[in-house]
C-alpha cells in the first residue's frame, strides 16, 4: 500500500441505492500470517447524499458506541431516504480482543492517523482503515467514552472554527460542546484535514455497554442524520447548549480516600465542596472545592487517590450563563434522558451531601 495516490474504490462502492450490506476490510495480518479483518454494516439511500461514517472502540476497550451501533443495526435501522451510513462497531479490532485501549506493540491507534503503510502495526493500520473508510466520507462521528477509572457526561468535541463541523456538531443535540482539535494523530483531527467533518461523542466509561449512553448516542446519530436530510425529520434540539474551550481537571493535593458530593453533569458554584479527602479512617484531610463556577464533564470513578490524581473534569461556561442553565435543568422531568443520564452515571460513584462551601 503506497503513502500518497489516487483514492481507490471504496468497499461499498456496488452496493445499490436502498439496500443494506455487510463488508469487511483487511487492517493487518496475525502472527500466524492470517488476515486481520474488521466488519462494516453500510447502507445506502435511494437518493444521492452525503456518506457519513460512524465509528466505535478505536481504543479498544471503549465499547458503549460498539453497543450503539449494535442497536442500530439490529433494532434502530433507519428508513435512509439519501446518501450512505457506514458502521464500523470495532475499529481497533486487536486490543477489543484483549479488553485494551491499546494495540499489542502498546501504541495507541488514536494517535497513529493517518498512519504510514510501511509504519509500526499502529501506524499500518492507521492507515489501511484511513484509506478504505475515511477518504471515502464526508462526515465522521466516532463514539467514545472516558478512560480507564473514569467515567463522562455525554459531550461532543469538536473544532467548532469550521463551519461545516459546527453546524454538524450542534445538530447531533447534545447540552455540552467543546470547542478542540483533538489530539495530534487521532481520527477526527486526520479526517477532518481532508474534508471528512468528524465530531466525537463522549460519554460513560469503558467495558460497558450502559443504556442511557446508547439511548443518547442513538439519538444523538439520528439527529446528525435528519439534519443532512438523510432521514425524514427535524434534529430534536437540547434543552440547553453550552460551547466552551476552557475546561479543567481538578486534582487531588493530598493522598487518601475520597468521599464525592458531586456527579457527572452536576452544575457547581465557585467554591462549593467537589469532594472530602479522607484517612482510612474517615478523619477529613482536605476538602476539593470547584474554582469556578462550572459543570461536571467527567470525574474519577476511584476514590483512593496519590496527590496529583485526576478527580473531577470541569467545563467552564461563559459568565453568567449557568445560573440560566440550572434554572432550566431544575424545571426538566426526572424522566428525560438529560436526568436518567446523571442518576445512571451517578451510581459509578458513591455521592454524598457536604455542608462545606467555601475556598479550597
Amino acid at each position: 500500500m503506497k503513502d500518497a495516490g489516487p483514492v481507490r474504490a471504496s468497499c461499498w462502492e456496488d452496493v445499490k441505492a436502498g439496500a443494506s450490506a455487510l463488508r469487511t476490510i483487511v487492517v493487518s495480518e496475525s502472527y500466524a500470517g492470517n488476515n486481520v479483518t474488521i466488519p462494516l454494516h453500510v447502507c445506502r439511500g435511494k437518493r444521492e447524499g452525503p456518506t457519513v461514517c460512524v465509528t466505535a472502540a478505536v481504543h479498544g476497550d471503549e465499547i458503549n458506541g460498539t453497543g450503539t451501533i449494535r442497536k442500530l443495526v439490529r433494532e434502530s435501522k433507519f428508513d435512509l431516504l439519501a446518501g450512505t451510513l457506514v458502521l464500523v462497531p470495532v475499529v481497533n479490532i486487536l486490543g477489543f480482543e484483549r479488553h485494551t485501549r491499546y494495540l499489542p506493540d502498546r501504541r495507541d491507534l488514536n494517535r497513529s492517523f493517518p498512519g504510514l503503510a510501511a509504519g509500526s502495526l499502529a501506524s499500518r493500520m492507521a492507515r489501511a482503515f484511513f484509506d478504505q473508510v475515511t477518504r471515502h466520507c464526508q462526515y465522521g462521528i466516532d463514539l467514545h467514552t472516558a478512560a480507564l477509572r473514569r467515567t463522562n457526561f455525554p459531550n461532543v468535541r469538536a473544532d467548532m472554527s469550521n463551519k461545516k463541523l459546527a453546524d454538524f456538531a450542534r445538530s447531533f443535540g447534545s447540552e455540552l460542546i467543546v470547542d478542540s482539535k483533538g489530539p495530534k494523530g487521532s481520527l477526527r483531527q486526520s479526517a477532518c484535514r481532508i474534508g471528512c467533518a468528524t465530531l466525537i461523542l463522549e460519554a460513560g466509561e469503558v467495558w460497558k455497554v450502559e443504556r442511557g449512553v446508547v439511548e443518547y448516542a442513538v439519538r444523538g446519530i439520528r439527529n446528525c442524520l435528519r439534519y443532512l436530510g438523510m432521514v425524514e425529520g427535524e434534529p430534536q434540539k437540547p434543552a440547553y447548549l453550552v460551547e466552551t474551550n476552557v475546561t479543567q481537571w481538578v486534582r487531588a493535593t493530598h493522598g487518601g480516600f475520597l468521599e464525592f458530593h458531586v456527579g457527572p453533569g452536576d452544575i457547581v458554584a465557585e467554591g462549593e465542596a467537589i469532594a472530602t479527602n479522607t484517612s482510612l479512617l474517615g478523619e477529613d484531610q482536605k476538602i476539593i472545592c470547584a474554582p469556578r463556577n462550572a459543570i461536571v464533564l467527567g470525574m474519577t470513578t476511584i476514590p483512593s487517590v496519590a496527590p496529583g490524581d485526576p478527580v473531577c473534569h470541569l467545563a467552564y461556561p461563559r459568565k453568567g450563563t449557568l445560573k440560566k442553565i440550572e434554572g432550566i435543568v431544575d424545571r426538566m422531568s426526572h424522566d428525560s434522558l438529560h436526568e436518567r443520564m446523571r442518576d445512571d452515571l451517578a451510581s459509578s460513584v458513591h455521592v454524598t451531601d457536604s455542608d462545606v462551601n467555601g475556598v479550597d
